[in-house]
Protein backbone atom coordinates (compact mmCIF):
# COMPACT_ATOMS: atom_id res chain seq x y z
CA UNK A 1 0.00 0.00 0.00
CA UNK A 2 0.90 3.46 -0.67
CA UNK A 3 2.14 5.68 1.88
CA UNK A 4 3.82 8.08 0.40
CA UNK A 5 2.47 11.15 -0.32
CA UNK A 6 1.85 12.90 -3.39
CA UNK A 7 5.09 13.83 -5.85
CA UNK A 8 3.69 16.75 -7.57
CA UNK A 9 4.90 17.13 -11.70
CA UNK A 10 5.22 20.20 -13.52
CA UNK A 11 4.64 19.78 -17.21
CA UNK A 12 6.55 22.83 -19.47
CA UNK A 13 5.04 22.50 -22.81
CA UNK A 14 2.35 21.18 -24.24
CA UNK A 15 3.29 19.78 -27.97
CA UNK A 16 3.46 16.44 -29.42
CA UNK A 17 5.30 14.97 -26.76
CA UNK A 18 3.90 16.85 -23.98
CA UNK A 19 1.02 16.33 -24.47
CA UNK A 20 1.60 12.05 -24.95
CA UNK A 21 3.03 12.64 -21.10
CA UNK A 22 0.58 13.86 -19.64
CA UNK A 23 -2.17 11.69 -20.95
CA UNK A 24 -0.07 8.38 -20.10
CA UNK A 25 0.57 10.36 -16.48
CA UNK A 26 -3.48 10.23 -16.16
CA UNK A 27 -4.07 7.31 -18.30
CA UNK A 28 -1.67 5.26 -16.21
CA UNK A 29 -1.45 6.92 -12.94
CA UNK A 30 -2.39 4.11 -10.63
CA UNK A 31 0.32 1.79 -12.64
CA UNK A 32 2.78 4.20 -12.20
CA UNK A 33 1.72 5.02 -9.07
CA UNK A 34 2.60 1.53 -7.86
CA UNK A 35 5.94 1.40 -9.46
CA UNK A 36 7.05 4.02 -7.96
CA UNK A 37 5.71 3.95 -4.12
CA UNK A 38 3.91 7.30 -4.44
CA UNK A 39 1.07 8.66 -7.04
CA UNK A 40 2.81 11.19 -9.32
CA UNK A 41 0.17 14.25 -9.65
CA UNK A 42 -0.02 16.28 -12.57
CA UNK A 43 -0.51 19.70 -11.57
CA UNK A 44 0.14 21.69 -14.27
CA UNK A 45 0.72 22.16 -18.26
CA UNK A 46 2.66 25.41 -18.69
CA UNK A 47 1.40 26.56 -22.63
CA UNK A 48 2.05 29.66 -24.42
CA UNK A 49 -2.09 30.10 -25.57
CA UNK A 50 -4.40 28.42 -23.24
CA UNK A 51 -6.68 28.29 -26.04
CA UNK A 52 -4.51 26.64 -28.81
CA UNK A 53 -5.59 23.21 -30.12
CA UNK A 54 -4.28 20.23 -28.52
CA UNK A 55 -3.59 17.19 -30.13
CA UNK A 56 -5.00 15.36 -27.34
CA UNK A 57 -8.11 15.94 -24.91
CA UNK A 58 -6.94 17.07 -21.81
CA UNK A 59 -8.24 18.97 -18.48
CA UNK A 60 -8.60 22.12 -19.56
CA UNK A 61 -8.03 23.31 -16.08
CA UNK A 62 -4.37 22.02 -15.63
CA UNK A 63 -3.07 24.57 -18.57
CA UNK A 64 -1.70 27.27 -17.25
CA UNK A 65 0.64 30.54 -18.45
CA UNK A 66 1.99 30.91 -14.90
CA UNK A 67 5.49 29.56 -14.93
CA UNK A 68 6.78 30.08 -11.62
CA UNK A 69 3.54 29.41 -9.56
CA UNK A 70 3.94 25.95 -11.74
CA UNK A 71 7.40 25.14 -11.32
CA UNK A 72 8.19 26.31 -7.33
CA UNK A 73 5.11 24.39 -6.73
CA UNK A 74 6.74 21.22 -8.01
CA UNK A 75 8.89 18.08 -6.69
CA UNK A 76 9.33 17.23 -10.61
CA UNK A 77 9.43 19.40 -12.91
CA UNK A 78 9.53 17.81 -16.96
CA UNK A 79 10.69 20.68 -19.46
CA UNK A 80 9.56 19.44 -23.00
CA UNK A 81 9.51 23.14 -24.66
CA UNK A 82 12.43 22.95 -26.65
CA UNK A 83 15.26 25.71 -27.26
CA UNK A 84 17.62 27.61 -25.47
CA UNK A 85 15.41 29.93 -23.28
CA UNK A 86 13.20 30.23 -21.77
CA UNK A 87 13.48 26.80 -20.86
CA UNK A 88 17.10 27.00 -19.33
CA UNK A 89 15.77 29.50 -16.73
CA UNK A 90 13.36 27.45 -15.95
CA UNK A 91 15.41 24.38 -15.57
CA UNK A 92 17.84 26.55 -13.22
CA UNK A 93 14.72 27.72 -11.29
CA UNK A 94 13.47 24.50 -10.53
CA UNK A 95 16.97 23.24 -9.40
CA UNK A 96 17.40 25.96 -6.77
CA UNK A 97 13.83 25.41 -5.50
CA UNK A 98 14.51 22.18 -4.80
CA UNK A 99 13.01 20.39 -7.46
CA UNK A 100 14.48 17.43 -9.70
CA UNK A 101 14.21 17.62 -13.61
CA UNK A 102 13.60 15.69 -16.42
CA UNK A 103 14.38 17.11 -20.23
CA UNK A 104 14.14 16.30 -23.25
CA UNK A 105 16.10 19.17 -24.77
CA UNK A 106 19.14 18.18 -26.84
CA UNK A 107 20.15 21.80 -28.01
CA UNK A 108 19.99 23.30 -24.79
CA UNK A 109 22.32 20.13 -23.36
CA UNK A 110 24.58 20.21 -25.92
CA UNK A 111 24.78 23.74 -25.49
CA UNK A 112 24.53 24.84 -21.37
CA UNK A 113 24.60 21.02 -20.09
CA UNK A 114 28.19 21.65 -17.73
CA UNK A 115 25.79 24.49 -16.24
CA UNK A 116 22.43 22.58 -15.69
CA UNK A 117 24.82 19.63 -14.51
CA UNK A 118 26.81 21.89 -11.92
CA UNK A 119 23.61 23.41 -10.35
CA UNK A 120 22.30 20.28 -9.67
CA UNK A 121 25.25 18.68 -8.56
CA UNK A 122 25.36 21.55 -6.23
CA UNK A 123 21.88 21.39 -4.74
CA UNK A 124 22.14 17.15 -4.90
CA UNK A 125 19.24 17.29 -7.66
CA UNK A 126 18.34 14.66 -10.16
CA UNK A 127 18.36 15.69 -14.06
CA UNK A 128 17.90 12.81 -16.68
CA UNK A 129 17.65 13.52 -20.44
CA UNK A 130 16.98 9.81 -21.77
CA UNK A 131 14.68 11.89 -24.33
CA UNK A 132 17.15 14.00 -25.67
CA UNK A 133 18.99 11.50 -27.74
CA UNK A 134 17.35 8.85 -30.24
CA UNK A 135 13.97 9.01 -29.21
CA UNK A 136 12.30 5.80 -27.49
CA UNK A 137 15.79 4.11 -27.66
CA UNK A 138 17.69 3.60 -24.58
CA UNK A 139 20.94 4.84 -24.65
CA UNK A 140 21.85 7.42 -21.83
CA UNK A 141 21.08 5.20 -18.92
CA UNK A 142 23.33 2.58 -20.75
CA UNK A 143 25.90 4.14 -21.58
CA UNK A 144 26.06 6.42 -17.99
CA UNK A 145 25.07 3.04 -15.54
CA UNK A 146 25.23 0.23 -17.46
CA UNK A 147 28.43 0.98 -19.41
CA UNK A 148 30.04 3.19 -16.32
CA UNK A 149 32.49 0.47 -15.55
CA UNK A 150 33.56 -0.08 -19.09
CA UNK A 151 35.76 1.44 -21.56
CA UNK A 152 33.83 3.08 -24.46
CA UNK A 153 36.34 3.32 -27.53
CA UNK A 154 34.01 4.29 -30.24
CA UNK A 155 29.89 4.91 -31.25
CA UNK A 156 28.48 4.92 -34.49
CA UNK A 157 25.14 6.83 -34.54
CA UNK A 158 22.01 7.11 -36.69
CA UNK A 159 20.30 9.62 -34.17
CA UNK A 160 18.35 11.50 -36.95
CA UNK A 161 14.83 10.37 -38.37
CA UNK A 162 14.59 12.34 -40.98
CA UNK A 163 17.78 12.29 -42.55
CA UNK A 164 17.77 8.59 -42.28
CA UNK A 165 14.41 8.53 -43.48
CA UNK A 166 16.12 11.05 -47.27
CA UNK A 167 18.96 8.72 -47.56
CA UNK A 168 17.06 5.21 -47.27
CA UNK A 169 14.58 6.53 -49.94
CA UNK A 170 17.31 7.49 -52.12
CA UNK A 171 18.62 4.22 -51.90
CA UNK A 172 15.74 1.97 -52.17
CA UNK A 173 13.67 3.99 -54.62
CA UNK A 174 15.56 6.40 -56.39
CA UNK A 175 14.56 9.16 -55.28
CA UNK A 176 16.45 12.42 -55.27
CA UNK A 177 17.32 14.06 -51.85
CA UNK A 178 14.22 16.65 -52.67
CA UNK A 179 11.90 14.31 -53.42
CA UNK A 180 12.29 12.56 -50.54
CA UNK A 181 12.47 15.31 -48.46
CA UNK A 182 9.56 16.55 -49.60
CA UNK A 183 7.62 13.03 -48.73
CA UNK A 184 9.11 13.22 -45.24
CA UNK A 185 7.64 16.46 -44.44
CA UNK A 186 4.11 15.58 -45.68
CA UNK A 187 4.62 12.47 -43.79
CA UNK A 188 5.64 14.37 -40.50
CA UNK A 189 9.18 13.38 -40.42
CA UNK A 190 10.59 16.57 -41.18
CA UNK A 191 9.81 20.25 -40.07
CA UNK A 192 8.73 22.90 -42.43
CA UNK A 193 12.18 24.08 -41.79
CA UNK A 194 14.20 20.91 -42.29
CA UNK A 195 17.76 22.77 -41.68
CA UNK A 196 18.52 21.38 -38.35
CA UNK A 197 17.87 17.71 -39.64
CA UNK A 198 19.62 17.74 -43.04
CA UNK A 199 22.24 20.10 -42.16
CA UNK A 200 23.52 17.74 -39.23
CA UNK A 201 22.92 20.16 -36.55
CA UNK A 202 20.30 18.24 -34.89
CA UNK A 203 22.59 15.07 -34.90
CA UNK A 204 26.00 17.41 -33.89
CA UNK A 205 23.57 18.04 -30.78
CA UNK A 206 23.28 14.69 -30.05
CA UNK A 207 27.31 13.63 -30.87
CA UNK A 208 28.12 16.13 -27.95
CA UNK A 209 25.79 14.80 -25.79
CA UNK A 210 26.59 11.19 -26.62
CA UNK A 211 30.51 11.59 -26.41
CA UNK A 212 30.42 13.51 -23.26
CA UNK A 213 28.76 10.51 -21.67
CA UNK A 214 30.86 7.94 -23.37
CA UNK A 215 34.00 9.60 -22.47
CA UNK A 216 33.51 11.59 -19.09
CA UNK A 217 34.47 14.48 -20.57
CA UNK A 218 32.86 17.87 -21.46
CA UNK A 219 32.60 17.58 -25.30
CA UNK A 220 31.11 21.61 -26.25
CA UNK A 221 28.96 21.63 -29.49
CA UNK A 222 31.11 24.00 -31.12
CA UNK A 223 33.88 20.79 -31.19
CA UNK A 224 31.85 18.98 -32.80
CA UNK A 225 32.40 18.46 -36.67
CA UNK A 226 29.83 18.90 -38.96
CA UNK A 227 28.29 18.22 -41.99
CA UNK A 228 24.85 17.78 -43.85
CA UNK A 229 23.32 15.54 -46.25
CA UNK A 230 22.37 18.64 -48.59
CA UNK A 231 25.18 17.39 -51.16
CA UNK A 232 24.41 14.16 -51.24
CA UNK A 233 23.89 13.12 -54.89
CA UNK A 234 22.02 10.09 -56.64
CA UNK A 235 25.33 9.51 -58.37
CA UNK A 236 26.72 8.71 -54.94
CA UNK A 237 23.84 6.69 -53.49
CA UNK A 238 24.01 4.91 -56.80
CA UNK A 239 28.04 4.58 -56.69
CA UNK A 240 27.97 2.91 -53.01
CA UNK A 241 25.11 0.49 -53.58
CA UNK A 242 27.78 -1.12 -57.07
CA UNK A 243 29.97 -1.29 -54.35
CA UNK A 244 28.07 -2.99 -51.74
CA UNK A 245 27.63 -0.24 -49.26
CA UNK A 246 24.77 2.36 -48.51
CA UNK A 247 25.01 5.76 -47.31
CA UNK A 248 24.05 6.77 -43.81
CA UNK A 249 24.60 10.47 -41.52
CA UNK A 250 26.66 8.99 -38.36
CA UNK A 251 27.79 10.61 -35.61
CA UNK A 252 30.76 9.43 -34.64
CA UNK A 253 32.22 9.71 -31.24
CA UNK A 254 35.90 7.57 -30.35
CA UNK A 255 38.64 7.73 -28.86
CA UNK A 256 42.14 8.58 -30.40
CA UNK A 257 45.75 8.40 -29.65
CA UNK A 258 48.02 11.40 -31.05
CA UNK A 259 50.38 10.04 -32.81
CA UNK A 260 52.99 12.53 -32.30
CA UNK A 261 52.69 13.10 -28.75
CA UNK A 262 51.21 9.91 -27.38
CA UNK A 263 48.16 12.32 -25.75
CA UNK A 264 44.44 10.71 -25.82
CA UNK A 265 41.73 12.55 -26.79
CA UNK A 266 38.16 12.38 -28.31
CA UNK A 267 36.67 13.24 -31.55
CA UNK A 268 33.13 13.56 -31.89
CA UNK A 269 31.68 14.71 -35.91
CA UNK A 270 28.76 13.67 -38.06
CA UNK A 271 28.77 13.58 -41.55
CA UNK A 272 27.60 11.33 -44.34
CA UNK A 273 29.50 8.17 -44.77
CA UNK A 274 29.17 4.39 -46.86
CA UNK A 275 28.34 1.99 -44.51
CA UNK A 276 29.44 -2.22 -45.78
CA UNK A 277 25.97 -3.00 -46.24
CA UNK A 278 26.78 -6.38 -43.83
CA UNK A 279 27.21 -3.96 -40.84
CA UNK A 280 24.23 -3.70 -38.60
CA UNK A 281 23.41 0.08 -39.35
CA UNK A 282 23.24 -0.83 -43.10
CA UNK A 283 19.92 -2.18 -42.28
CA UNK A 284 18.65 0.62 -40.12
CA UNK A 285 15.54 1.70 -42.89
CA UNK A 286 13.52 4.76 -42.68
CA UNK A 287 13.06 7.10 -39.83
CA UNK A 288 14.27 4.84 -37.24
CA UNK A 289 17.62 5.21 -35.18
CA UNK A 290 20.35 3.13 -33.99
CA UNK A 291 23.37 3.28 -31.86
CA UNK A 292 26.12 1.22 -32.38
CA UNK A 293 28.70 1.11 -29.52
CA UNK A 294 32.00 -0.81 -29.30
CA UNK A 295 33.19 -0.81 -26.15
CA UNK A 296 36.66 -3.00 -24.27
CA UNK A 297 34.92 -5.76 -22.18
CA UNK A 298 31.35 -5.93 -23.15
CA UNK A 299 32.23 -6.01 -27.18
CA UNK A 300 30.15 -4.81 -30.14
CA UNK A 301 26.19 -2.88 -28.61
CA UNK A 302 23.75 -1.99 -31.08
CA UNK A 303 20.81 -0.12 -30.00
CA UNK A 304 17.37 0.16 -32.22
CA UNK A 305 14.06 1.83 -32.40
CA UNK A 306 12.23 4.79 -32.90
CA UNK A 307 14.04 8.25 -32.62
CA UNK A 308 11.42 10.08 -32.50
CA UNK A 309 7.15 11.00 -32.32
CA UNK A 310 5.49 11.73 -29.74
CA UNK A 311 4.30 8.58 -27.80
CA UNK A 312 7.88 7.07 -28.32
CA UNK A 313 9.94 10.17 -26.78
CA UNK A 314 6.88 10.19 -24.35
CA UNK A 315 8.44 6.52 -23.17
CA UNK A 316 11.38 7.56 -22.60
CA UNK A 317 10.40 10.77 -20.36
CA UNK A 318 8.04 8.93 -17.88
CA UNK A 319 11.08 6.75 -17.87
CA UNK A 320 13.18 9.27 -16.45
CA UNK A 321 10.28 10.20 -14.39
CA UNK A 322 10.09 7.07 -12.89
CA UNK A 323 13.70 6.49 -11.90
CA UNK A 324 13.84 10.17 -10.38
CA UNK A 325 10.79 9.71 -8.71
CA UNK A 326 11.85 6.22 -7.03
CA UNK A 327 15.44 7.81 -5.94
CA UNK A 328 13.39 10.60 -4.36
CA UNK A 329 11.50 8.27 -2.07
CA UNK A 330 14.44 6.76 -1.20
CA UNK A 331 15.97 9.62 -0.36
CA UNK A 332 19.31 11.09 -0.83
CA UNK A 333 20.92 13.04 -3.57
CA UNK A 334 21.02 12.86 -7.48
CA UNK A 335 23.73 10.85 -9.58
CA UNK A 336 26.77 13.62 -10.27
CA UNK A 337 27.57 13.94 -14.46
CA UNK A 338 30.46 11.93 -14.98
CA UNK A 339 32.66 14.58 -16.84
CA UNK A 340 36.07 13.98 -14.91
CA UNK A 341 38.33 12.87 -17.35
CA UNK A 342 39.28 15.95 -19.23
CA UNK A 343 40.23 14.41 -21.83
CA UNK A 344 41.37 16.79 -25.17
CA UNK A 345 38.84 16.88 -28.00
CA UNK A 346 40.98 16.69 -31.39
CA UNK A 347 40.26 18.37 -34.62
CA UNK A 348 38.82 16.42 -37.43
CA UNK A 349 42.13 16.57 -38.94
CA UNK A 350 43.06 14.06 -35.95
CA UNK A 351 40.76 11.38 -37.17
CA UNK A 352 42.10 8.54 -39.28
CA UNK A 353 38.89 7.20 -41.93
CA UNK A 354 38.96 6.26 -45.31
CA UNK A 355 37.73 7.72 -48.50
CA UNK A 356 36.24 6.55 -51.73
CA UNK A 357 36.30 9.77 -54.46
CA UNK A 358 35.47 9.30 -57.72
CA UNK A 359 36.99 11.42 -60.23
CA UNK A 360 36.53 12.19 -63.71
CA UNK A 361 39.45 12.02 -65.72
CA UNK A 362 40.71 12.24 -69.40
CA UNK A 363 41.66 9.34 -71.01
CA UNK A 364 45.74 9.54 -71.82
CA UNK A 365 48.38 6.98 -71.16
CA UNK A 366 49.70 7.20 -67.86
CA UNK A 367 46.81 8.95 -65.93
CA UNK A 368 46.56 6.71 -63.19
CA UNK A 369 50.10 6.43 -62.42
CA UNK A 370 49.87 10.03 -62.39
CA UNK A 371 47.00 9.89 -59.63
CA UNK A 372 48.75 7.29 -57.65
CA UNK A 373 51.27 9.07 -57.04
CA UNK A 374 49.35 11.91 -55.91
CA UNK A 375 47.89 9.39 -53.25
CA UNK A 376 51.16 8.40 -52.37
CA UNK A 377 52.89 11.84 -51.63
CA UNK A 378 50.49 12.52 -48.79
CA UNK A 379 51.27 9.17 -47.67
CA UNK A 380 47.58 6.89 -48.66
CA UNK A 381 47.55 3.64 -49.73
CA UNK A 382 44.64 2.83 -52.29
CA UNK A 383 42.44 -0.19 -51.92
CA UNK A 384 40.58 -0.28 -55.13
CA UNK A 385 40.03 1.39 -57.92
CA UNK A 386 37.22 1.33 -60.42
CA UNK A 387 37.29 2.48 -64.08
CA UNK A 388 34.69 3.27 -66.34
CA UNK A 389 34.74 4.91 -69.86
CA UNK A 390 32.02 7.66 -71.01
CA UNK A 391 32.28 8.45 -74.75
CA UNK A 392 32.56 11.60 -75.49
CA UNK A 393 29.71 13.08 -78.07
CA UNK A 394 30.70 13.36 -81.49
CA UNK A 395 31.14 16.93 -82.61
CA UNK A 396 32.38 18.52 -79.57
CA UNK A 397 35.38 19.98 -78.79
CA UNK A 398 36.19 16.90 -76.26
CA UNK A 399 35.65 14.86 -78.67
CA UNK A 400 38.07 15.89 -81.09
CA UNK A 401 40.67 16.16 -78.33
CA UNK A 402 40.34 12.62 -77.09
CA UNK A 403 37.69 9.76 -78.01
CA UNK A 404 36.81 9.10 -74.37
CA UNK A 405 37.05 10.58 -70.66
CA UNK A 406 37.04 7.64 -68.13
CA UNK A 407 35.74 7.48 -64.61
CA UNK A 408 37.61 6.58 -61.21
CA UNK A 409 36.41 5.44 -58.68
CA UNK A 410 39.45 5.24 -55.84
CA UNK A 411 39.02 3.64 -52.38
CA UNK A 412 41.89 4.02 -49.96
CA UNK A 413 43.48 2.93 -47.02
CA UNK A 414 42.94 4.03 -43.66
CA UNK A 415 44.60 7.60 -43.16
CA UNK A 416 44.34 10.70 -41.51
CA UNK A 417 41.78 13.17 -42.49
CA UNK A 418 44.23 15.64 -42.66
CA UNK A 419 46.64 13.60 -45.51
CA UNK A 420 43.37 12.26 -47.14
CA UNK A 421 41.49 16.09 -47.24
CA UNK A 422 45.41 17.67 -49.09
CA UNK A 423 44.96 14.31 -51.52
CA UNK A 424 42.03 15.36 -52.84
CA UNK A 425 42.90 19.20 -53.07
CA UNK A 426 46.10 18.08 -55.18
CA UNK A 427 43.65 15.92 -57.00
CA UNK A 428 41.30 19.12 -57.97
CA UNK A 429 44.38 20.74 -59.27
CA UNK A 430 45.83 17.97 -61.32
CA UNK A 431 45.99 18.67 -65.12
CA UNK A 432 44.36 15.16 -65.65
CA UNK A 433 41.36 15.64 -63.89
CA UNK A 434 38.05 17.46 -65.25
CA UNK A 435 36.35 17.03 -61.83
CA UNK A 436 36.25 15.57 -58.52
CA UNK A 437 32.89 14.00 -58.64
CA UNK A 438 32.27 12.18 -55.16
CA UNK A 439 34.27 12.25 -51.99
CA UNK A 440 32.64 10.08 -49.09
CA UNK A 441 34.40 8.85 -45.77
CA UNK A 442 33.83 5.01 -45.52
CA UNK A 443 33.37 4.22 -41.93
CA UNK A 444 32.15 0.94 -39.88
CA UNK A 445 34.57 -1.11 -41.82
Amino acid sequence: MIEYRNLRVALLGGGSVGAQVARLLLEQKEELANRVGASLELVGILVRDLDAERTVDLPRELFTTDAESLILGADVVIELMGGLEPARSYILMAINSGADVVTANKALLATHGPELFAAADQVGAQLNYEAAVAGAIPIVRPLRDSLGGDRVNRILGIVNGTTNFILDRMDTDGDTLEEALRLATDLGYAEADPTADIGGYDAAQKAAILASLAFHTNVPLESVHREGITSVTPAQIESARKAGYVVKLLAICERLVDAETGTEGVSARVYPAMVHRSHPLASVHGANNAVFVEAEAAGSLMFYGAGAGGVETASAVLGDLVSLARRHIAGGPGVAASSHAELPVFSINSITTRYAVTLEVTDEPGVLATLAGVFSDHGVSLALVEQSMTPAQPGTASHAAVSSTATLVIGTHEATEAALAATVRDLAENKFVTNVASVLRVEGV
